[in-house]
């Protein structure tokens, strides 16, 4: 005697025909997936986070083994790029990598900032391969509190 069950409106003949049209069904699922991504990944480096308030913005990034002097900040309206560039270890004599994941080089990051900002206040500090920099709000661009007054 044959057991069935039913699965919807299809009955399950040959269980093992079933888990291969699973297995191509989930194989698709991966393949739709991997080729069209749900979500956009920041660029790899530098990594930053940038937060708001009514002062202005303040953007970190993070910049492992980059000398302070290689990092170059500008700031044009209301686009912030950060450029600079990561020296590669040097290997001592008879040394060879056995495994190689941190980049070197040039990079360059541009950052539409949410609002002008007054560009020579701009401030920046290096610590513990964190760059911090500080962008105050445009005066002009500051929301102001208007009094109302009585009659």
């Amino acid at each position: 005697m044959m057991l069935r069950q039913s699965f919807g409106r299809q009955s399950l003949g040959n269980p093992w025909q079933e888990i291969d049209r699973m297995q191509r069904e989930m194989e698709s699922l991966f393949n739709t997936f991997y080729r069209r991504p749900r979500y956009q990944t920041a660029p790899s480096f530098p990594a930053m986070n940038v937060w708001t308030n009514q002062e202005g913005a303040v953007l970190t990034a993070e910049l492992p083994g980059v000398n302070p002097e290689d990092i170059d900040i500008s700031v044009v309206g209301e686009t912030l790029t950060l450029t600079g560039s990561r020296q590669p270890e040097e290997l001592k004599e008879g040394e060879k990598y056995h495994r190689r994941e941190r980049g070197y080089g040039k990079f360059t990051r541009t950052f539409q900032l949410p609002f002008p900002v007054e560009a020579d206040k701009v401030e920046a500090m290096f610590d513990k391969g964190i760059l911090h920099i500080s962008l105050p709000r445009a005066e002009a661009d500051k929301p102001r509190k208007i009094s109302v007054k009585t009659v």
